[in-house]
């Protein structure tokens, strides 16, 4: 009888969980993560790499891999992005696909996508996967991994 009750139980718990829908904290997580991700777009786009930089933490532990390349710090890697892109053309227009989020914690997440860049000369586009944390100034990048 315990065993019979336990498993109804369950059942019961299980059923909830999956008629409740969507878990609403991670929707919260997703869509602060994509607001940080329409942010950079939206300063990519207006040629302003100070203001894509503002969805990076600023820390000299923030990790960037791209390029057979490692960078750590918001400097060397703001650094490396006015070097590599120091014109608006060399900029493009700046678009992501294909994202997938998944909410790790309620301070964390990973986002995996597509870039694009709209360029008069080519359109260099590549994947990359994002790790997020929350921290009281937002949700900001801690880590970038680029393939172009």
């Amino acid at each position: 009888m315990k065993i019979l009750n336990f498993a109804l139980t369950l059942i019961l718990m299980l059923t909830s969980i999956v008629l409740a829908g969507p878990d609403k904290k991670n929707t919260k997580v997703e869509t602060a993560v994509k607001k940080v991700l329409a942010d950079q777009t939206a300063a990519w786009n207006k040629c302003d790499i100070e203001g894509f930089m503002q969805g990076y933490w600023k820390s000299e532990e923030l990790s960037f891999t791209s390029g057979n390349k490692n960078t750590r710090g918001w400097q060397a890697t703001f650094d490396n992005y006015k070097k590599g892109y120091d014109s608006c053309e060399k900029m493009g227009k700046l678009s992501f696909s294909e994202l997938d989020i998944t909410v790790l914690s309620k301070k964390s997440a990973m986002v995996r996508g597509r870039f694009l860049l709209e360029r008069k000369s080519d359109k260099p586009t590549g994947l990359f996967t994002l790790i997020f944390r929350k921290f009281k100034e937002g949700w900001k990048v801690v880590h970038d991994h680029t393939s172009v």
